[in-house]
Order: C-alpha cells, then sequence, then structure tokens
C-alpha cells in the first residue's frame, strides 16, 4: 500500500526524528507546522517550515491526499493537536516506524506511534496511540502499553509488563517481566524497576524507589 505524504507538526527535536522515520520508509514529507514563529519560512533537511499548526491554509491539506503526524515529546501539546486534528480535519496520525525496527506480526499498534530505529516490538505485544520509543527500545513478548507513553532510548521492558497511560520511562530503564507501570508515572534514568509503580508516582535508582 503506498503511504501518503506527510506533513509534521512539531519542527523540533521529535520532529527531526520524525521526519528521519518517514524518509527511511520514502514517505514525503510536505512541510512542518510549529508554533515557534522564529521557526517560519527556515528549512530542516531541505524541508521548509510552512507556518503554524493553526493556519487553516496549511490545515485544509490534510486529509485524503495528505497525513499528518504530531512530533513532540510534551504530552498536553501532543494530545491538543491530535484531538484538533479529529475535530478540524477527522483524521488520525499515522504511525511513524523506522525501517530499521522490528515489530512482531502478532504485536497490535495504535495510531500515531513513532518508534525510532532499533526499536525491537516482541510476540503479542499491545501500543496503545500516540506513544514515542525512542532509539533501541526492547518490548518483550506481552507487553501492553497505554496511550502517550513514552520510552526512552536503550531501555528494556520485560515480557508481561503493562504500561499505564502517560507514563514516562527514561533512557536506560530496564523493567523485569510481569509488573505494572502506572498511569502518569515517571521512571528515571538507568532505573532496574524490579516492582510496580503506583500511579503519577516517580520512582529513580537500582532498584528503583519511591521519591517523594
Amino acid at each position: 500500500m503506498e503511504l501518503k505524504p506527510v506533513i509534521i507538526i512539531g519542527a523540533k527535536g521529535v520532529g527531526k526524528v520524525a521526519l528521519d522515520i518517514f524518509k527511511s520508509n520514502d514517505v514525503v514529507v510536505y512541510g512542518f507546522l510549529d508554533e515557534e514563529t522564529a521557526l517560519h519560512n527556515t528549512e530542516i533537511d531541505i524541508i521548509p517550515v510552512l507556518g503554524s499548526p493553526d493556519d487553516d491554509g496549511f490545515l485544509k491539506l490534510i486529509g485524503q491526499k495528505c497525513d499528518a503526524f504530531v512530533a513532540t515529546d510534551d504530552n498536553r501539546y501532543r494530545k491538543a493537536m491530535v484531538e484538533m486534528l479529529k475535530e478540524r480535519r477527522k483524521v488520525m496520525p499515522p504511525n511513524a516506524i523506522h525501517y530499521q525496527s522490528y515489530v512482531s506480526s502478532s504485536a497490535e499498534l495504535g495510531y500515531g506511534n513513532l518508534f525510532n530505529a532499533g526499536t525491537n516490538i516482541g510476540a503479542s505485544v499491545k501500543v496503545g496511540s500516540h506513544c514515542v520509543l525512542h532509539a533501541q527500545v526492547t518490548l518483550d513478548y506481552d507487553v501492553q502499553v497505554g496511550d502517550f507513553v513514552q520510552i526512552g532510548t536503550g531501555s528494556v521492558i520485560g515480557a508481561n509488563v503493562h504500561i499505564g497511560d502517560g507514563a514516562f520511562i527514561g533512557t536506560g530503564v530496564v523493567v523485569v517481566s510481569g509488573i505494572t507501570i502506572g498511569r502518569n508515572a515517571r521512571l528515571g534514568a538507568g532505573s532496574v524497576v524490579v516492582e510496580s509503580v503506583p500511579d503519577n508516582a516517580t520512582v529513580f535508582g537500582n532498584p528503583a524507589k519511591v521519591v517523594k
């Protein structure tokens, strides 16, 4: 199936990653939209920053002939942009999956996810929508990931782990098999998580403990 051209909402760090991913799959990127006016009329790797996401002149391009992808690590902003696309353009963002990633044929994915190079998605994994998985992330078999989850570079998530909506997992985290990470929980970089983490808690260390 031929993929539609894409407009990327967000021209900073994650936007540049999304551009690299779409290029890796030979998907045409028309341009970026970003709220920061200083970026307008500049280029990123010869791709223009066209204007603002609330400009109807650009938004009307999104739909039947062009997709949009929301590329930001700010969950509140990502949620707002996703709602805007649903309400004003009646579309959901596609997945951005680097061609050097592996996704099992039995995995189930939602919409608008970003998987950077080297991501490894195991058998029967379920990933919700609008998640950001940075390079070299591994999800072992039967992992379940909610919506708007971020997982940092090189993190390893053991089998049958459940990760709640909005959770943030830092760089190089190891989560042992069978535990639950609560909604909006935060796991500090390099942590080794050996027991379940409550909703909204922040943990850090080896073994990871709640930070008050």
